[in-house]
């Protein structure tokens, strides 16, 4: 009996480690925010090839847990991703989300009004590999669109 109570214990210790360390790796709106504004900084400062180097570094410094960045030109052309590279230089104006939502089209549409925003979608998470709601803060400098998000 003594045993089969400190198993139990042990199997709950492990499971509410684990599952403290998944909720580390869910980013947060401000953690958002802040990429984004940091990477439109070194946009400014050292421009598009460093920028987008960085943003696709695996081991940069935009890229932690599930929040990574993806920059968009004012005609839908992927100039970044730091999850998937392969969309990097194709036009993604169709690309829709499970819910039939043309999610780039959107983004792009709101960033030719708006300097900021935040937009709502569905995508793949790269911790959990499922369909989750996103919301993705972007924010423009000259016709280059930058945005960061949070899964729930």
């Amino acid at each position: 009996m003594r045993s089969s109570v400190l198993f139990l214990s042990f199997v709950t210790l492990c499971c509410t480690a684990m599952a403290a360390h998944a909720d580390d790796s869910k980013a947060t709106k401000d953690e958002a925010v802040a990429f984004v504004k940091k990477a439109i900084e070194e946009l400014k400062a050292k421009g598009p090839t460093e920028t987008f180097a960085d943003i696709m570094n695996k081991s940069g410094p935009y890229i932690k847990g599930d929040l990574y960045l993806t920059a968009y030109d004012t005609t839908g052309k992927c100039l970044a991703h730091g999850q998937n590279p392969v969309l990097v230089g194709h036009d993604l104006m169709a690309l829709k989300d499970i819910d039939g939502t043309p999610f780039i089209q959107e983004r792009i549409e709101m960033g030719l009004t708006k300097q900021s925003f935040w937009q709502s979608y569905k995508y793949m998470d790269p911790i959990t590999h499922t369909v989750s709601p996103k919301d993705a803060y972007c924010e423009k400098f000259d016709t280059t669109l930058i945005c960061g998000g949070v899964y729930h």
